[in-house]
């Protein structure tokens, strides 16, 4: 979710993140809104004002995070596999690389939601605080398996870190995979076709049953229909090899939506479909201030997605203790508690996850990737 492409003077790199960025950014706001809304307990006060949209967000604005998921694949196919072809010159470190980007600001918010649990504690009784953490549950969190573990998060959101970096690991691995089975052969269509292959038992099978939801392949249908438009969308390929490409994502899609349908995939299917129209040369950054602050929130989007539970946990339970539960004074610290999640994220993009990003940018080195046919070459994100 943190990765948003690469900067520079090239105006269809700009564009590129331009509408990367407001994917990100509308993703991330719908996320902040879905958690205020379902969980209350300002919302719960307020709702007598606007029963439909809360409602609404609480129950929907939770696919937005298919957005994220289809980005994560996106990009992580323009990093480790730009052309598509199989194998990688180091996957341990390229998993490592990937874990020393997410996990410490991760673990700096896991501590920030400890906190704000126990003040919140203090004001109000709530389903949403968390009990204090004991040592194995800390240390399922630092290592990214608390889900798995079955440890409860300690904040609302803290699955989707462990899962993006699941996802990014199993891409590795079929990457090296394909690899291993391609050898000296050349294999255009390898990868592509594992990567299908692989989208469809997700969409047929795993995600059709909640039991894998704490696992990697449950999600990889998203994830994978994002790793298909970044291939589709190379302007070089030939037209048949687009067109195949584009089947390959359509036909197990279709299949699945006709077989169950489920709104989270057909989600994922549209963000897939305009990441591959317009996700490398679509929407302009230099349409003047309203871009710069979709382009600021974009790049803000993980950090605020970190935070966000945190303080609006603690804005709920001071509204719950000092304020009046007049459905406008509720409504307004609905308000308030997402315009201070922004300005949170904001704080923390700029106060933690950077400066740990530079830190830790020695045992964060990119790595090799090597692909049939071409010459090794520096991975980007």
């Amino acid at each position: 979710m943190n990765d948003s492409g690469v900067s520079g003077p090239n105006a269809t790199v700009q564009r590129q993140l331009g509408l990367i960025n407001l994917l990100k950014a509308g993703a991330a706001q719908l996320i902040v809104l879905h958690h205020l809304a379902f969980y209350g307990p300002m919302a719960d006060a307020a709702r007598p004002l606007m029963p439909s949209i809360i409602d609404w967000f609480g129950h929907y604005g939770r696919i937005a995070v298919q957005a994220f998921l289809v980005i994560s694949g996106f990009l992580a196919a323009k990093s480790l596999s730009p052309a598509g072809l199989p194998g990688i010159g180091n996957p341990l470190g390229t998993i490592w690389r990937r874990y020393v980007k997410l996990a410490p600001p991760f673990i700096v918010a896991m501590v920030l939601a400890i906190g704000a649990s126990a003040l919140a504690r203090t004001w109000m009784i709530h389903d949403s605080i968390s009990a204090p953490p004991n040592l194995s549950q800390l240390a399922a969190h630092v290592l990214l398996l608390h889900s798995v573990l079955g440890y409860e998060s300690l904040s609302a959101g803290a699955w989707y870190v462990a899962i993006d970096f699941q996802l990014y690991a199993l891409f590795t691995c079929l990457l090296w995979l394909g690899g291993c089975l391609a050898g000296n052969r050349p294999t255009t269509w390898l990868m592509p076709l594992l990567v299908m292959l692989g989208l469809s038992i997700s969409l047929l099978y795993f995600n059709r049953d909640a039991d894998f939801d704490v696992w990697a392949p449950y999600f990889f249908g998203s994830y994978g229909l994002g790793i298909l438009a970044w291939w589709a969308s190379d302007p070089r390929r030939p037209f048949v090899a687009t067109f195949a490409l584009l089947l390959m994502m359509v036909v197990p899609t279709v299949l699945a939506l006709g077989l169950d349908f489920r709104s989270r995939i057909a989600v994922a299917a549209v963000v897939a479909c305009v990441l591959f129209l317009f996700g490398r040369s679509g929407l302009s950054t230099y349409a003047g201030s309203g871009w710069s602050l979709v382009n600021y929130l974009g790049k803000i989007s993980y950090s605020i997605f970190l935070v966000h539970f945190p303080v609006c946990l603690v804005v709920n339970a001071a509204f719950t203790r000092f304020v009046p539960a007049d459905a406008y004074l509720q409504g307004a610290g609905v308000v308030w508690a997402w315009a201070a999640s922004v300005a949170a994220g904001a704080a923390f993009f700029h106060g933690v996850e950077v400066p740990l990003g530079r830190f830790l940018a020695g045992l964060a080195k990119p790595v090799a990737v090597r692909s049939f046919g071409a010459k090794p070459a520096r991975a980007r994100g």
